[in-house]
């Protein structure tokens, strides 16, 4: 535990009245979010800096946090995406040969409030029975009704567009980390293998490394950018990303989805499975609890074999909405059969609600970067 001279009283107040006292461990005021749990044992700074998680308080379902520490190659982003940090004991004193600091000195650095002390078990227990709601963690204060009037005045996820708040602002190219320099907008000319538009709507850096493992050139646009910019830097393929908030409300991505099935293949994960059952004329729903973690059960309906995943997201993609579509289901979730993957049967496009990529997470489902190259192969035969 915290040194006890280093913790302050915190508390995380939901909006249906639930309260849980705790400690801060890191930052401190308040913090508005929706809460959700995640029930991955290790990778809490790669779930930390997940564009995917904006807007969220994010609670551990492991109940020891911080025993390695953090690193710099464990970025999935720039900066720390959730909006708050639950566990149920962070552990100060870091070991691990990676570590370059602490999960304490981590998020101070970005300006995160962090709370122990949580019953996390029973945190999780509400939210599966309740569903994810709104809350608020706050320090150094006992003032319930006023943080109870914070929290109604937060606007919760549903019809909420945070891809704004975690796209880029220019278009780059991916060379093991984002080149940002004024020339770096161009293919390198002469480069082997294929290259790849990818729509940022808030993309994990593993992503854009497997992409690249798999002998691609990626360059990334603005998630505002239109088909016809996408398509005047003549790319092979289109990659579709994961990212945050409600579908439905990140209409201009959709538009340009609908505008791009057909000239190019596409690949989408997470939110980008999302956009693509939409610009094919299917609707999206917002999930009870959602599911986030490390081992979610995923049945490959092709092969019949199944796979452990890692997932991160609180929106599905309606399967009835797409039952008179020219779609094939290829994946689907062992917990509660929601849609986790299809393929288009006219034209070369596929996506999953999964993370492939992981990080953190299992591999069993990295072969779909293959099967990205294999398509554009196939488009150019």
């Amino acid at each position: 535990m915290t040194s006890p001279w280093k913790r302050r009283k915190a508390m995380l107040l939901l909006e249906d009245g639930v309260l849980f006292k705790g400690y801060a461990f890191a930052g401190q005021g308040y913090a508005l979010g929706e809460v959700v749990f995640n029930t991955s044992m290790t990778g809490y700074q790669e779930v930390l800096t997940d564009p995917s998680y904006k807007g969220q308080i994010v609670a551990m379902t492991y109940p020891l946090t911080g025993t390695y520490g953090i690193n710099p190659e464990d970025m999935e982003s720039a900066a720390v995406q959730v909006e708050g940090f639950v566990v149920k004991e962070y552990q100060e004193f870091a070991s691990n040969w990676r570590s370059t600091g602490s999960l304490a000195d981590f998020l101070n650095e970005h300006g995160k409030i962090g709370i122990e002390g949580i019953d996390t078990r029973a945190l999780t227990r509400h939210i599966r029975q309740a569903g994810a709601m709104r809350g608020i963690i706050a320090t150094d204060t006992d003032d319930l009704h006023r943080l109870m009037e914070r929290v109604q005045g937060f606007p919760g996820l549903s019809g909420a567009d945070l891809v704004q708040y975690v796209s880029c602002d220019k278009i780059y190219r991916w060379e093991g980390c984002p080149r940002l320099d004024d020339t770096a907008a161009t293919w390198t000319p002469g480069k082997p293998g294929f290259n790849v538009a990818a729509i940022d709507c808030g993309v994990k850096y593993n992503i854009l490394r497997k992409l690249e493992a798999s002998g691609c050139q990626v360059m990334v646009f603005p998630a505002r950018s239109t088909a016809e910019e996408i398509l005047a830097r003549q790319p092979d393929g289109v990659f579709l990303s994961n990212g945050p908030g409600d579908p439905a409300a990140v209409h201009y991505v959709v538009d340009t989805v609908r505008n791009l099935l057909g000239k190019r293949p596409i690949f989408g994960i997470c939110l980008g499975h999302q956009l693509m059952g939409l610009a094919l004329g299917g609707q999206t729903f917002k999930l009870k609890f959602g599911h986030r973690g490390a081992n979610q059960p995923v049945k490959d309906l092709t092969t019949g074999k199944v796979e452990i995943t890692s997932q991160n997201h609180g929106f599905c993609v309606d399967l009835e909405s797409l039952k008179d579509k020219p779609l094939r289901l290829t994946h689907i979730n062992l917990n509660d059969n929601t849609l986790e993957g299809m393929e288009h049967l006219e034209i070369p496009a596929f996506s999953v609600q999964y993370h492939p990529e992981a990080a953190p997470g299992p591999h069993d489902a990295s072969y779909l970067f293959q099967r990205f190259v294999e398509l554009m192969e196939n488009q150019k035969k």
